[in-house]
């Protein structure tokens, strides 16, 4: 493959699944084959038991400039429904996902980082929701997203307007969780994400379904907690005064 060709760039190391949005010739801009091989890395990545957490970041300086503008051409429709597919893939990815953010994170580029469970940003960074600059109506389930991350008011003014923000306004507002200076957030995600992997699968993921509102998966996690024996070696660990081991895994979420 030409390392110039338009692509995701997946790798696993230590628990942790990276992958990378990669278009350099135009800003990591996302191709309609980039949104529709989404799901498809997401799903292999979450059939791999080595996975604990997943990094979503861009290539360079840049995280994501949103959706290619050429390929609009091919039908805004189809464009439309890959990137809710992407989307939503990336909502439900089993374990906790996390966006480092640098340079633009724009259009489709926020619409992936708000699916994410977490945003790390560099300062610098800039944030916008431009659909109105194009008179392209935005999905109602990202909508809905988006307003529950920053409050109506803010989801407004970034749907209304399509300005760019940056990462100040971005984290009082909650578009983001923290702000690192520059050249600290690679070193800051990899101390994040390697401590995220060695948390319990079993609380994370339960966690992330009840945040999503998933209140009818009460039951199933009851039985799972059950049947697992992440907290008896949690509480062995802490009276022991030493790291757990934790073996639960989990699957795609259903």
């Amino acid at each position: 493959m030409d390392r110039s060709e338009p692509r995701l760039i997946t790798s696993v190391e230590h628990g942790v699944a990276t992958v990378v949005i990669a278009n350099p010739a135009k800003r990591n801009a996302m191709t309609l084959a980039m949104w529709g091989s989404v799901p498809e890395v997401l799903g292999r990545l979450a059939e791999d038991p080595a996975v604990r957490v997943l990094v979503l970041t861009g290539a360079g300086d840049t995280f994501c400039a949103g959706a290619d503008i050429s390929t609009l051409r091919e039908g805004v429709a189809t464009a439309h429904d890959l990137a809710v597919a992407a989307e939503e893939a990336l909502a439900a990815f089993p374990r906790p996902t996390l966006a480092a953010v640098r340079g633009y994170c724009v259009g489709g580029g926020s619409q992936l980082a708000a699916a994410c469970d977490l945003r790390f940003a560099e300062e610098g960074a800039s944030f916008g929701v431009t659909p109105a600059k194009l008179g392209i109506v935005y999905p109602a389930s990202s909508t809905r997203r988006l307003v529950a991350l920053v409050g109506p008011a803010t989801a407004k003014h970034l749907l209304f307007s399509g300005e760019l923000i940056g990462t100040e306004r971005a984290l009082r507002t909650g578009l983001t969780d923290e702000v690192l200076p520059p050249g600290g957030l690679d070193k800051r995600v990899e101390e994040y994400v390697r401590m995220l992997a060695s948390r319990s699968q079993l609380t994370q993921a339960a966690a992330k379904e009840f945040a999503a509102g998933r209140t009818d998966r009460d039951a199933h996690w009851a039985g799972e907690a059950r049947g697992s024996t992440d907290t008896a070696e949690g509480v062995a660990a802490f009276l022991e005064r030493r790291a757990p081991r934790f073996t639960y895994t989990t699957g795609s979420i259903g």
